[in-house]
């Protein structure tokens, strides 16, 4: 059969199509290589048509997906590897910018089912989106690949960006959110310290609890502190230059004015940067747990 034939000599058009079908139809992605005219049936039947840039026709490039402009095969593995990089840090945005999302719907719908005042303003809301989306959120898309990122199965082409245990990990991150936020802003504002220092208070506990989160993120399966330190300078930068912002945000008499905050003294700082780093310990937790109960639940000889 196609599936357990490693070399085929001397085929026609038609029959490399079929060769083309017949592995598709049994559940896996075929890429095809391919230059002349008599190529492009296959070429465009496959699932990554592969032309050669140099040597190929244009017919061939036409049906093409991707055009190897050196006519290397190494260049395809090179291409791969790239295209999971890219693909591991788009994944990882997603992952981080979710949690944000349902942490701010939860606390308004929290507070609307409570009958109390709303923690966080929609101004508030929308300076949390801008900065943190631009000065966060972007600079995991400079993450450098992961080690062994080659030595992956490759992925099912129907499975979801986000699998099971990223959902399951969005809903946590989004639920602890949730329970700093509101609770802090409940604690201060009982407290007798008013409300806009209640939301000051919840403002920064959204924008450090995303921070520390954002270390999660650099590796959805690994410890953070693996990726090495300073591996992706600019997303220290865009941390350093977000605490500016958030320093401004908290102490700018007009930034005060405009976004309705207020300063905080040392003890809400305690309570704020606590709530952060309890968000990221959990969450490396979590990530143990799961690599603990994959390594006990994986066959002998499988890939973990």
């Amino acid at each position: 059969t196609a599936e357990k034939t490693y070399v085929f000599a001397r085929v026609t058009p038609e029959q490399k199509l079929r060769l083309v079908d017949a592995l598709q139809h049994q559940g896996h992605v075929v890429a095809m290589t391919g230059d002349g005219v008599n190529d492009a049936p296959a070429l465009r039947q496959a699932d990554i048509g592969v032309a050669m840039g140099i040597t190929g026709t244009e017919v061939a490039k036409e049906a093409a997906d991707m055009i190897l402009t050196d006519d290397n095969f190494a260049s395809i593995e090179a291409a791969v590897e790239e295209g999971r990089g890219v693909f591991d840090n788009l994944t990882k945005f997603i992952a981080w910018t979710l949690p944000t999302n349902l942490g701010e719907g939860l606390v308004i719908l929290a507070a609307v089912f409570a009958g109390v005042a709303l923690p966080i303003l929609p101004v508030q809301i929308l300076w949390i989106n801008m900065t943190t989306a631009v000065l966060l959120g972007l600079m995991l898309a400079f993450e450098p690949k992961e080690v062994g990122i080659m030595d992956r199965p490759p992925r099912a082409p129907k499975s979801p960006i986000l699998d099971r245990v990223l959902m399951g990990r969005v809903v946590i991150v989004g639920a602890l959110l949730l329970a700093a936020a509101f609770g802090l802003f409940e604690y201060f504002e009982r407290e007798g310290h008013g409300l806009d220092y209640a939301r000051t208070v919840a403002v920064n506990v959204f924008v450090f609890g995303e921070m520390l989160y954002l270390f999660n993120c650099r590796s959805l399966t690994r410890p953070s502190w693996s990726r090495g330190f300073f591996s992706n300078r600019l997303l220290f930068a865009g941390v350093a230059v977000m605490i500016g912002l958030q320093m401004l945000f908290t102490y700018l008499p007009g930034m005060n004015k405009l976004f309705g905050t207020t300063g905080l003294d040392g003890i809400a700082w305690a309570w704020i940067l606590g709530s952060a780093v309890g968000i990221h310990v959990i969450v490396e937790i979590e990530k143990w747990i799961r690599r603990v109960w994959t390594r006990t639940h994986t066959p002998s000889g499988g890939t973990c």
